[in-house]
């Protein structure tokens, strides 16, 4: 097995896309994500692939459609802001049925907003920022093994699905650095890609688009792509769940914010007081189901976020009002605490539970 190496998280995904296959990158800078296409613009002229600094977000993700149409491994990476820009290049590319991997190391906002790592994307990343009915499938990683794992993973289900794949990080993910296992990657048995514009070579032309305009042909259209959402659904949902089985309180959170989550939940346990954590790992399509089990089995939740309270949403709407779902968060870029999530957490304890003050 591989030696665990120490690199910066916004590294990790950069070569965890190079191993995958990624051959074409274009972007545009922004903090915090610059070290993506800074490592982006040495290492694939070292494997014979294309580099583009765009003059505009908005040309990088169109050059990202073009590239896809193509055949080639495309991706593209921003934060925030810079993701809002490319929005109208993410949904052609879902219409059109294209690959592509997008990369959102998510700083806080509205607006210009800071650099520091937020959550506050979480709508823009899994409800659509674009136009029409469409989806991204959404990875939520809060490690660098992650980061590697499913930088890889995220190549392979865009070519799978014909359909643009978002990494949704952080500032605090992308600039930490800590110890990872670069596991070799393993190209999975994808169908041809029948569809690419390379050239008819004595066949019948084909056409890469998002426009249709014969009568009802959008509507099939959109009835197909939601056919292969909810292949989503059925097929990649992920997320990790600790100590739910005896847990009362369930805390569900994402990201950066599930580490700390984890920390609060030990530190509570040591004290007597059954928490657990669920730990989303794809954001669309949302773990529902397995929310919606932990309802029926009586237990309320805790929902903590860097943001003023997105996710908390679709875990209410999975736990359909039979128990409790509360939120915390932080937004701006500020950070959550251990010890303001046990506050919290104490704070919403039933009356036959222990009692602990910190």
């Amino acid at each position: 097995m591989p030696e665990k190496i120490l690199m910066k998280g916004n590294e990790v995904i950069a070569e965890a896309a190079i191993q995958a296959g990624c051959r074409f990158y274009a972007g545009y800078p922004i903090t915090p994500q610059n070290e993506i296409p800074e490592y982006m613009s040495r290492r694939m002229e070292e494997v014979g692939g294309v580099f583009i600094q765009a003059e505009s977000e908005l040309a990088a993700i169109n050059m990202v459609f073009g590239a896809s149409a193509a055949g080639a491994r495309a991706m593209t990476s921003s934060s925030s802001p810079g993701i809002s820009l490319k929005q109208e290049g993410i949904s052609y590319l879902a219409g059109a049925e294209l690959p592509a991997v997008i990369v959102n190391m998510q700083r806080g906002g509205p607006g210009l907003g800071n650099i520091s790592g937020s959550q506050q994307d979480y709508f823009q990343a899994v409800k659509g920022g674009g136009h029409g009915d469409y989806r991204l499938l959404v990875y939520a990683p809060n490690c660098h093994q992650e980061l590697w794992d499913l930088t890889m993973r995220a190549f392979d289900k865009a070519d799978e699905y014909r359909n643009p794949v978002m990494i949704l990080g952080d500032g605090i993910l992308g600039q930490m650095m800590e110890p990872f296992e670069p596991v070799p990657y393993s190209p999975p048995n994808l169908p041809p890609k029948d569809w690419v514009l390379d050239g008819c070579r004595g066949r019948e032309p084909r056409v890469v688009k998002s426009l249709y305009l014969g009568e009802g042909e959008l509507e099939r259209h959109n009835l197909k792509l939601f056919q292969k959402y909810s292949r989503m659904k059925e097929q990649e949902v992920l997320y990790e769940a600790i100590n739910v089985e005896d847990a009362e309180l369930v805390i569900v959170a994402f990201g950066i914010a599930s580490r700390v989550c984890y920390t609060a939940m030990e530190l509570l346990r040591e004290h007597g007081i059954k928490v657990g954590l669920f730990r989303p790992v794809t954001l669309f399509p949302f773990p529902e189901k397995e929310i919606k089990g932990l309802s029926l089995q009586g237990k309320d939740f805790l929902v903590v976020e860097l943001n003023m309270g997105q996710m908390v949403e679709d875990v209410r709407l999975a736990v359909e009002g039979r128990t409790s779902v509360e939120f915390y968060g932080r937004a701006g870029g500020s950070m959550v605490t251990p010890e303001e999530v046990m506050e919290k957490v104490l704070s919403l304890q039933r009356p036959t539970s222990t009692r602990l003050s910190l």
